[in-house]
C-alpha cells in the first residue's frame, strides 16, 4: 500500500466541525488518509460534544487538540494532500501556504456550537454536522484517487460537497 493520505480539515475555531472531520477521515478510512484539524483562530479547546463523539468512535482522545492552521504551513508539518474548509469563514480567509499544493474544497457547515440552544438541540445538530461529514467522506473514499488527476479530484471533491447539498435541500 502506499502511504495514506493527509487530509486536514479546517475552521476558525477548530473546536467541532474540523475535529469531527479529523476523527471521520480517520476511523472511516481504516488507515487510507489520516485526519487532521487546525483552525485560524484556534479556540483553545476541543468542545465536549465533539469529545463525545470522538469517544463513541474510539478515537484517541489524546490525538485532539484546538490548534493553529500554522502548524501545517511548516516545514516539518506532515504533506497535506487534500484540504478542505468547513466553515465559510475558513473559506475566506487567507490561507497560509501549504507545501505541494494539496487538493482543497470547501464542505460548508452550520456551527453546531450555539449556546443559546438546548443540550439535545446541540447534540441534535452535532450529528447533524457528522452525519454531513460522514456521507461526503464515504463519497470521497469510494474515488479511485489513484486514476484521477488533481484536476479531476478537486472537481470531485466539490461536485461530492453540492451533490448532497442539494439531497439535504430536498431539490435532487
Amino acid at each position: 500500500m502506499i502511504r495514506p493520505y493527509n487530509i486536514l480539515f479546517l475552521c476558525t475555531g477548530n473546536s467541532a466541525r474540523s475535529i469531527l472531520g479529523e476523527v471521520l477521515a480517520t476511523t472511516l478510512s481504516h488507515g487510507r488518509f489520516i485526519g487532521h484539524s487546525a483552525g485560524s483562530k484556534p479556540n483553545k479547546y476541543v468542545h465536549p460534544m465533539a469529545l463525545k463523539f470522538a469517544r463513541e468512535v474510539d478515537y484517541p482522545l489524546e490525538l485532539l487538540r484546538s490548534k493553529s492552521w500554522d502548524e501545517f504551513g511548516r516545514e516539518d508539518a506532515p504533506h497535506m494532500d487534500f484540504i478542505i474548509t468547513v466553515c465559510d469563514e475558513a473559506a475566506g480567509e487567507e490561507c497560509p501556504y501549504w507545501p505541494g499544493h494539496p487538493t482543497s474544497a470547501h464542505w460548508g457547515f452550520m456551527d453546531p456550537t450555539n449556546e443559546a440552544i438546548s443540550e439535545q438541540a446541540m447534540w441534535d445538530s452535532f450529528r447533524k454536522v457528522e452525519m454531513g461529514l460522514r456521507n461526503r467522506i464515504e463519497l470521497f473514499l469510494a474515488l479511485p484517487l489513484d486514476k484521477l488527476d488533481h484536476l479531476q479530484i478537486k472537481d470531485e471533491l466539490h461536485s461530492i460537497h453540492h451533490k448532497l447539498m442539494q439531497q439535504d435541500n430536498g431539490t435532487a
